[in-house]
């Protein structure tokens, strides 16, 4: 009976500290998600993003996206782009964002497929000819002279959402239909084949900026994506407080203005 007891008090005091331990692990995972939530919120804040303002809600998926793929050695560059395909053709709803030094680098027109929806984009897919943009997170690649010009292949990172794209032909082109005269004549964007294709005039200059190895995400608040994207349900690796900290930036320049021309410049500390 002695050895039975014995026993029992072994295998009750080996269940109490796996519990311990369970707890604790669980608390520091939680700890680190509130870190990375933390992070993620005050770069947002720090970002220029002049007057139209990318929601956060979607900015904090794309940068989640942004830093895991960053992790994982799979990007070369700082720019994001986000195209958020939740809001109208008519709308500037692209964002070009310089992550190092936190600022728009363009904010405009961005097509969607002709499949995907009119004015607005509903509907995705992978599948050749469906002529529908695809969802995700795409790595940029190398530039070719196509029929638009100077045009970017895109490598799609999502599977099943866009991992067809290079075999596709989606790549960020300029088009003539992507500009504010055909949305004043239309009342919406033109549609491209599914390819995010930008206005004419931008384009070499957009794609000079966001080829080779940068980060492009196309949004749409779509539950099974959000469910299934590896690189949005992964954690944040790396979010230790002094390793983010060093990411942001440590001064702002404010500029004051008389007659729209800059009066003075002052820069102070960002505590």
């Amino acid at each position: 009976m002695k050895r039975v007891l014995l026993c029992a008090g072994v295998y009750l005091m080996c269940c109490s500290f796996t519990g311990r331990e369970v707890v604790a692990s669980e608390a520091e995972a939680e700890n680190n998600e509130v870190k990375a939530g933390n992070y993620v919120s005050a770069v947002y804040n720090q970002i220029d993003f002049g007057s139209n303002r990318l929601s956060y809600d979607v900015f904090e998926k794309a940068y989640h996206g942004y830093l895991n793929l960053k992790s994982e050695g799979k990007l070369k560059g700082n720019i994001l782009t986000v195209c958020n395909f939740e809001l109208s053709s008519v709308e500037n709803r692209m964002w070009i964002i310089d992550m190092n030094k936190k600022k728009v680098l363009f904010n405009t027109y961005v097509a969607h497929g002709q499949g995907s929806g009119d004015e607005y984009a509903v509907s995705f897919s992978n599948k050749e000819n469906s002529h529908k943009s695809s969802l995700g997170f795409y790595v940029t690649g190398e530039t070719y002279r196509g029929e638009h010009g100077t045009s970017l292949r895109l490598d799609g990172m999502d599977a099943g959402y866009n991992t067809a794209a290079r075999a596709r032909g989606v790549v960020v082109h300029g088009s003539e239909y992507v500009n504010a005269r055909v949305v004043d004549s239309r009342g919406k964007l033109g549609r491209s084949w599914g390819c995010p294709a930008v206005s004419s005039r931008l384009s070499l200059p957009i794609i000079n900026t966001i080829k080779d190895g940068n980060c492009l995400f196309i949004y749409y608040p779509e539950k099974k994506y959000f469910a299934s994207s590896y690189w949005l349900n992964k954690k944040i690796d790396g979010v230790q407080e002094n390793v983010f900290a060093a990411n942001l930036p440590t001064e702002k320049v404010i500029q004051y203005m008389t007659n729209e021309r800059v009066d003075s410049v002052k820069t102070i500390s960002i505590q």
